[in-house]
């Protein structure tokens, strides 16, 4: 990073922690807020299109076009009677929401909502738009991310249950799984930007959104984020098909509630991190900011935030009304043999770029560079490919016919293949034809008056 920016990012940490007490209380009340908003409307908003994409109505009976339809969700779960199982760890039962639910809001703290150098007056006072930066801001949002995992590991514990002991245990899995190829995308955009502080990282961005500049690591970023928030078509520690309910099966009330509002509590930061970290965060999209000069000062740089974050969330709504939950194994093979690879491989490709600018190489050099040695890799994986194909057609022995039929091929049921036939199903005895005899017939007499006297 050069000096400037260096100067730049020293520059906009000193203008954090010079707020008053109140103030600070203030703005930590409207991140809270601004959370618990976009929470109920994106219930609603969600209900409202996953309607519209199934040609149905969707909620219209609770306030104007039904927009407090979340709102009284909300209600009627804190009205219920909230139940403790008898076989619960009773301290562990209760603590479990509570822990998935704070981290979910701690992540905003550090979430730039305009520039770091235009401060806006609150009530006589001047403030940055944002509660506070970090140096290692994105790190903090990956630590805070973590401890929620717990909440539902141990949810699904305490329980005393078998079912929500395997929702837990799935959704700890998938949660390590994602959040390895979450941090090489992060890693991607630290080597970039240079800073792990957020209000530096939408600094950079100020002539071209890393979007642009590193299309890999944000669509890698999107797949792990819906990983991370146990979304469909990844919601396998909710699958209701074959665990019920999940962790949260014998949770109710209002602490049914908080696992509910921490899963979308989760969407808006994730979403928000998202649109911090690659979207340029705050600023005004190209076609606004072009021809308006004041659209980054102000308040305004908190509409252009919000527009993207909600952007994402329809994402995610667009996701759950079209694509069918996958499997859980191919969910992992997704995470491990996918994601992990390419985000590992693109991480490794950006720092031989940003090394290459270091030196002061032109661009025309650096693609020369790179591509022939992508090229490489690729003409030398083909070639591995083709050897390998030609050593196993000699080796192997002439096929008969179809492989023989496991059903439980791979460690879960699997169909016949085309060709394949099912194991014959074990009886108790021969199975012998009987015509069809008419209730109350000679012939039903006669049969019971056989198993009278064989009695």
């Amino acid at each position: 990073m050069n000096p400037a920016l260096q100067q730049l990012a020293v520059e906009d940490l000193s203008l954090f922690g010079r707020d008053p007490w109140w103030l600070v209380v203030v703005k930590a009340v409207f991140c809270f807020a601004f959370l618990m908003v976009t929470v109920l409307f994106s219930i609603v908003w969600e209900r409202k299109v996953v309607a519209w994409m199934q040609l149905r109505i969707g909620p219209n009976r609770h306030g104007p076009w039904g927009m407090l339809q979340s709102l009284a969700d909300g209600v009627k779960l804190m009205l219920k009677e909230d139940v403790i199982v008898r076989r619960a760890d009773k301290v562990v039962y209760v603590l479990a929401p509570i822990v998935a639910a704070i981290p979910a809001f701690m992540a905003v703290a550090v979430i730039p909502f305009g520039p770091a150098g235009n401060e806006v007056s609150v009530f006589g006072h001047r403030t940055t738009m944002q509660l506070t930066d970090l140096p290692i801001a994105v790190l903090y949002i990956l630590a805070v991310a973590s401890v929620g995992i717990y909440g539902i590991v141990l949810a699904g514990w305490s329980s005393g249950s078998t079912y929500p002991l395997l929702g837990g245990l799935r959704s700890c899995a998938q949660m390590i799984s994602y959040e390895i190829a979450m941090g090489a995308a992060f890693a991607s955009v630290f080597l970039y930007s240079g800073s792990m502080s957020t209000s530096t990282i939408v600094e950079a961005q100020h002539d071209r959104w890393y979007v642009l500049l590193l299309p890999v690591s944000f669509l890698i970023y999107i797949a792990t984020m819906v990983g991370e928030t146990n979304r469909a078509p990844f919601d396998m520690p909710e699958s209701e098909g074959d665990l019920v309910g999940g962790f949260n099966t014998e949770y109710s009330s209002i602490k049914f509630a908080m696992f509910m509002l921490a899963e979308y509590v989760n969407m808006v930061t994730v979403s928000a991190v998202a649109t911090t970290l690659f979207l340029g965060g705050w600023r005004a999209p190209y076609p606004v900011s072009s021809f308006w000069e004041g659209a980054n000062h102000g308040w305004w740089p908190m509409l252009w935030f919000v527009i993207k974050v909600q952007l994402l969330l329809f994402f995610f709504i667009w996701l759950r009304g079209t694509l069918p939950r996958v499997r859980y194994d191919q969910l992992m093979k997704l995470g491990w043999k996918v994601l992990i690879p390419v985000s590992v491989t693109w991480l490794m490709l950006v720092a031989t770029v940003r090394a290459l600018r270091n030196e002061n190489y032109d661009f025309q050099d650096i693609v020369l560079y790179v591509g022939g040695g992508v090229l490489g890799i690729l003409l030398l994986s083909l070639l591995a490919d083709v050897f390998r194909d030609r050593d196993g057609r000699r080796g192997a022995a002439p096929a008969e016919g179809p492989p023989p039929f496991d059903p439980m091929a791979g460690g879960f049921p699997v169909p016949p293949l085309p060709g394949q036939e099912l194991p014959p199903v074990p009886r108790r005895g021969p199975r012998r034809d009987r015509e069809l005899i008419v209730s109350g017939g000679v012939d039903a007499l006669s049969d019971g008056k056989e198993a009278d006297g064989g009695v």
